[in-house]
């Protein structure tokens, strides 16, 4: 039965898992649905969330067969604790994959918004950075002991051997290291990113705070420094509680931080799904002429659509838009141009590529 610290665990990693679940999802639902723009950073933290899927799994059943107990509970239950190791093992390897790919879709995400060439020459060290470590420590982690399989036999003191266990603790300070590293890069570089762009104070905040998010995780990256010494302790399974507990937060709150940098556009969807119903109903493949300025005036784009286009650049689709909308403007001589959309609330989320308007819509315009 689950119970004590292992209860605790059990718990923690249902929360998180839970939430970085939803998020993810939520996340698809934007960039096939609502943006229809599904990038390779979307498929990683899609791959980061089904790595961390076997996490918790690994999880659920370590807790189970005894992660977080004392060797004596094994006395009476020796048929758990190779289950438990075995467990702890593959447990890790599922952290350390989800939280390569999942900072890697962060950095991907962030590369295709920025054009300063100093922000994108960090952001592709720390990606480096964070593959430099991760591999390191991913394969020390699974070749610790030869043949493999003696990290879960190891009562079986002639089924094989390990390396010494400090070699390990110092490969996962490194990786501890530059994973915290990586994470306040990914945290902090956003605001030096926006803050020249022509968006309101306010816009600028959020939006900083809502790219920001990664730096949460790097807090449980550190948090979890102190307790890595205990992976030489007699007491492995009992002492490592706080590692799989802090690495599942790690884990889940990345995850979370980088998905919810794309669900701005699902404010505009639920908006226009709720105005769509009080409004006239449109023609399929029409756009509306909401940004027609009247006859014989010139468009100009105001001050504040061109902060709009700033705020609208980062949350970019494959095409480094969301929609591919189409607006129409009357230009001084009477003839119609098309011109992309820069208003969301112009957008059809549903839209024919390459439509402007349907022909008799054209028709009706000409003869006015």
């Amino acid at each position: 039965m689950v119970s004590g610290r292992s209860e605790v665990m059990t718990i923690v990693t249902a929360v998180f898992f839970g939430i970085s679940l939803t998020t993810v999802l939520t996340r698809c639902f934007v960039r096939l649905r609502v943006v229809r723009a599904f990038g390779w950073d979307d498929t990683l933290m899609v791959i980061a969330m089904i790595m961390n899927t076997g996490f918790a799994i690994c999880g659920f059943f370590g807790a189970y067969y005894g992660i977080g107990k004392r060797l004596e509970y094994f006395l009476f239950h020796s048929d758990s604790f190779h289950k438990a190791l075995f467990c702890w093992w593959l447990g890790q390897v599922f952290y350390i994959i989800t939280c390569i790919v999942a900072k890697t879709s962060i950095i991907l995400s962030l590369l295709r918004i920025t054009v300063n060439r100093i922000h994108i020459v960090i952001l592709y060290a720390a990606m480096a950075l964070n593959m430099l470590v991760g591999v390191l420590f991913f394969f020390f982690t699974i070749f610790q002991c030869t043949p493999v399989s003696h990290f879960w036999n190891r009562l079986d003191l002639d089924s094989g051997k390990c390396i010494d266990v400090w070699v390990l603790i110092d490969i996962a300070y490194l990786y501890s290291v530059g994973a915290a590293i990586t994470d306040f890069t990914i945290g902090i570089l956003p605001a030096f990113m926006i803050w020249n762009l022509r968006m309101s104070r306010r816009d600028k905040i959020a939006v900083i705070g809502v790219l920001s998010l990664g730096c949460i995780a790097s807090a449980a990256v550190i948090v979890r420094i102190p307790y890595i010494q205990h992976y030489a302790d007699r007491q492995f399974l009992y002492k490592t509680i706080n590692i799989a507990i802090w690495s599942n937060i790690e884990g889940g709150l990345g995850i979370t931080a980088g998905s919810l940098t794309t669900l701005r556009p699902l404010i505009r969807f639920f908006r226009e799904a709720s105005t769509d119903s009080h409004s006239y109903s449109r023609n399929p493949g029409s756009y509306p002429l909401s940004s027609t300025l009247g006859n014989n005036t010139p468009y100009q784009q105001s001050k504040l659509e061109q902060e709009h286009d700033d705020a609208q650049h980062l949350w970019p689709g494959n095409r480094d838009a969301e929609s591919f909308g189409v607006r129409t403007v009357v230009l001084g001589n009477g003839r119609i141009a098309a011109a992309p959309a820069a208003s969301s609330s112009e957008e059809e989320l549903n839209p024919h590529a390459h439509t402007v308007m349907g022909s008799r819509e054209l028709g009706r315009m000409r003869k006015g």
